[in-house]
């Protein structure tokens, strides 16, 4: 019997032999998104985040459908040329991406991986192209403010006073188009994460619930790789938020890891702290699906970043679950991307 090359190192990583290249990517934020700091990054800022729309549901939807369709005509391509599109949200079902899917006719993996779903649908695009089963692929996720905190926490009319931990759900979606051939960047190695639950049940406190998860992916794909932090131009996670962040910044030099210099997360760069009120910073898929597409790839194209390791975040829970009382376990996926192939 012939036994295939395995192209797993380590224990959670995987090396692709055939690193499909990053050929387009598009992003699309809501008003508020747009003037924060990253707003001259973003494709399209939105003057109103119903869009049009009866609902702020059938609005993330449109957000997300429009974004996919950019991306692909960003790359020279129609919808007709991808071979599958890789998708989630944060909304029960994955509403917003069945129904964006519904529009684009596209052979359809649907994901729930909260906010780590953008890095989890990297991997399994990345890793469909590498092994021969896909030419393109697209790679998108969507959230909204106002749907996360009409599903999660409380209608908007009721007011309620959010604590200083908590964070603030970005509206906007992002989009990225995996190819076979092209110059780049490319994705060469992905560390699909295990969930690691710290016992946390507050839903005002996703940052810590996440940061175990955080330091698990990174401490693994370090190990895996043989790499160092310093390896890498930019290591910047999903949406830890401030809380989250300096959690891991803290425990993993307690573990010997140096990230005060190369280390942040899309969740304290996408707002102003101060001028927007948004407390610990931002969450949702789309915040690390924002940044990534808006910030990262651009200035990756322009060489200012050349290794740069992607690690998107996700908090587990449900409505349901925390109604019993449950805890919140956390999940972190990560892809390292590079301008060189080699």
């Amino acid at each position: 019997m012939i036994r295939l090359a395995v192209k797993k190192i380590g224990s959670q990583t995987v090396r692709l032999e055939n690193p499909p290249s990053i050929l387009s990517y598009y992003s699309i934020v809501g008003p508020k998104e747009g003037q924060g700091p990253l707003k001259d990054y973003f494709d399209l800022i939105l003057e109103d985040d119903l869009w049009g729309q009866e609902s702020w549901e059938k609005a993330e939807s449109k957000i997300q459908e429009e974004c996919i369709k950019s991306a692909i005509n960003q790359g020279g391509l129609s919808s007709q040329d991808i071979d599958y599109l890789i998708a989630g949200d944060l909304l029960n079902q994955i509403i917003a991406t069945a129904y964006s899917a519904r529009q684009l006719a596209i052979p359809y993996f649907g994901l729930y991986g909260a906010c780590s779903t953008m890095t989890e649908s990297l991997s399994l695009g990345a890793m469909l192209i590498d092994g021969g089963f896909a030419d393109k692929v697209a790679c998108a996720v969507s959230s909204h403010f106002s749907t996360a905190e009409r599903q999660f926490r409380f209608p908007l009319e009721y007011g309620n006073q959010r604590k200083m931990s908590a964070q603030w759900t970005v509206t906007g979606a992002g989009s990225t188009i995996l190819s076979s051939i092209g110059d780049g960047p490319y994705i060469k190695y992905i560390t699909t994460g295990k969930i690691i639950d710290p016992g946390i049940t507050d839903v005002a406190n996703m940052g810590g619930a996440m940061a175990p998860a955080a330091i698990d992916t990174l401490i693994h794909h370090f190990q895996d790789t043989g790499v160092d932090p310093s390896y890498y131009d930019l290591i910047i996670s999903g949406d830890l938020g401030y809380v989250g962040k300096s959690i891991v910044i803290d425990m993993m030099k307690e573990k010997g890891y140096d990230l005060s210099k190369n280390f942040t997360d899309s969740g304290v760069e996408i707002f102003d702290k101060s001028e927007q009120d948004t407390h610990a910073g931002g969450s949702g898929c789309a915040c690390s699906a924002t940044v990534y597409n808006g910030y990262v790839f651009k200035e990756m194209a322009k060489g200012k970043l050349n290794r740069v390791l992607l690690m998107s975040t996700g908090a587990l829970h449900s409505t349901l679950s925390t109604q019993q009382g449950e805890s919140i376990p956390g999940i972190a996926h990560a892809v390292a991307v590079e301008n060189t192939k080699e």
